[in-house]
């Protein structure tokens, strides 16, 4: 969806914004250059949007994510071609020229990507976050300087940079060390964009940019009201609502104008009738989202409580999920009488629980500082049974990070799930259909006429197989004709060995 959907929308909006811009008599190449950049959506303000109204996980709010990611891709060839558009800058482009580029951006990302985990293991090795978080931001400088250097935009620096860091198995712990900043950075950022916008312009030529507002905001509308209907991920309303929350220019715009400006690529006064409508298109986003919400009569979400302030816990087990599957391990831990720490993120299931006598703090595993809270440096295990991969994910890498001597038994979605958690060293883990549908298994076969310790003999042979075919193919999990070749390997050893079993023991 990321590749198709993202490279239909960016294409197909940049073809008929160009082609609008024909009409209004740009040249080609400006016209082409305007369309590529307006094709773009503000990843700042959709998410932030979608994010407020807990949409983020419907079918319109991922087709969204997926198209705004693979803008944010189309961006770093963007900011490299953009000199090829100045008539000046295309006359003086040498091989010469072509040649550096190319070896700095493929010196930044393959250096980056087998030297940088190594600094930022020297630094996390410190255990001081100041040293990890100006690591970081001292990679990102050096980057950005070194394609300064090489003749091209310190955003395109920044940037690769910014990807190379998110690639390594640190980015949670970054995203955690700079999620204080990132509020004040955005805000910092929009501020510098906001004194840059010529508002007398929209004094002076109300009707020009009102023109470029309604023909861009509806362009795009119209490009990908159909497009999610193609690609069936949305109903109407899905359809609609990612219409219009896409329909805006991105921050990205500011950007790329800047470089343009700079450059000298297009009129001045043309790249601040542009960039004035791309502000005013970001304004007016939520409203008219807003608007086409009341339309359609959607249910107002109600807004999540603020996370539990817990005092300081001690006890010895805690549990982050308590759904179906976490509810079930407290349930016998209660039957004992053994006490634990129940963390959920869903303020729904919360109330629920709660409203059974069961006392569940609310509030997301994954936050460090929740963990300490809820006695993670005293426990002794730590049952993940959180529902969403991604989450828990995240979840057990905070905890094998900080608290390295804490057990985690986790729970696992799926044997790709069950393989990510292997990674992090991770022994006890526990896939949640696996015992179920053995139970299930031997029921069959016993009421198929197999005597019950037949059946569970069979269960249980294979259950020790399966186990031992996920160590195998977890060695080989990237090359996918190794793991064709253990499974069918496994599955014909499997059958040879039960077929003697049960000869053996006078079954047919």
């Amino acid at each position: 969806m990321i590749f198709g959907l993202g490279a239909s929308q960016v294409i197909i909006s940049a073809a008929a914004i160009a082609v609008i811009g024909l009409a209004f008599g740009l040249d080609f190449a400006t016209a082409v250059l305007i369309g590529l950049i307006l094709a773009l959506s503000s990843t700042a303000f959709v998410l932030q949007l979608l994010a407020e109204k807990k949409q983020l996980t419907t079918s319109h709010g991922r087709a969204a994510f997926a198209i705004l990611l693979f803008q944010d891709l189309a961006v770093i060839p963007l900011i490299a071609i953009l000199p090829m558009f100045g008539s000046s800058q295309a006359d003086n482009f040498e091989l010469r020229d072509l040649l550096v580029i190319i070896a700095t951006l493929g010196g930044l990302i393959v250096g980056g990507r087998y030297l940088l985990r190594p600094v930022l293991r020297i630094a996390a090795g410190t255990g001081i976050p100041e040293i990890f978080t100006g690591t970081a931001l001292l990679v990102v400088i050096s980057a950005a300087l070194l394609v300064q250097l090489a003749g091209m935009s310190m955003v395109l620096g920044a940037f690769i940079a910014g990807m190379l860091l998110a690639d390594s198995e640190y980015r949670h712990e970054l995203e955690a060390d700079i999620a204080p900043f990132k509020g004040l950075l955005l805000g910092l950022f929009f501020i510098a964009v906001g004194m840059t916008v010529n508002l007398e312009l929209l004094s002076q030529q109300p009707g020009t940019i009102i023109l470029i507002v309604v023909s861009l905001m509806l362009t795009k509308a119209m490009v990908l009201f159909p497009l999610a209907k193609v690609f069936g991920i949305c109903d109407t309303k899905g359809s609609v609502s990612l219409a219009v929350v896409l329909s805006q220019g991105g921050e990205f715009a500011f950007v790329l104008f800047a470089i343009v400006a700079n450059q000298q690529i297009m009129q001045s006064e043309l790249i601040d009738q542009l960039i004035l409508a791309v502000a005013v298109s970001m304004l007016m986003t939520p409203i008219i989202y807003q608007l086409s919400e009341r339309v359609f009569s959607r249910p107002k979400m109600r807004a999540e409580p603020e996370y539990d302030d817990m005092s300081d816990q001690h006890n010895a087990v805690i549990i982050a999920g308590f759904g179906r599957f976490g509810q079930i391990v407290g349930r016998v831990l209660g039957v004992i009488g053994q006490p634990f720490t129940a963390l959920e993120i869903d303020s729904s299931q919360v109330d629920v629980v709660r409203r059974y006598g069961n006392i569940v703090h609310y509030g997301d595993a994954s936050k460090l500082e929740l963990l300490r809270a809820a006695g993670a440096g005293n426990a002794k295990l730590f049952v993940l049974a959180i529902d969403d991969i991604e989450a828990s994910m995240k979840t057990a890498e905070t905890v094998r990070r900080h608290f390295p001597n804490l057990t985690i038994i986790a729970r696992a979605r799926n044997r790709r799930h069950e393989y990510h958690l292997m990674d992090l060293g991770i022994e006890h883990i526990f896939r949640e259909t696996l015992l179920s549908s053995l139970a299930m298994s031997e029921q069959v076969l016993t009421d198929l006429g197999h005597e019950k310790s037949v059946a569970r003999h069979i269960t249980e042979t294979f259950r020790d197989r399966d186990a031992r075919l996920v160590r195998e193919q977890h060695a080989v999990q990237h090359d996918e004709e190794k793991l064709v070749q253990s499974a069918r390997e496994t599955a014909n050893e499997l059958e040879s060995l039960l077929r003697n079993d049960l000869q053996g023991q006078g079954e047919p």
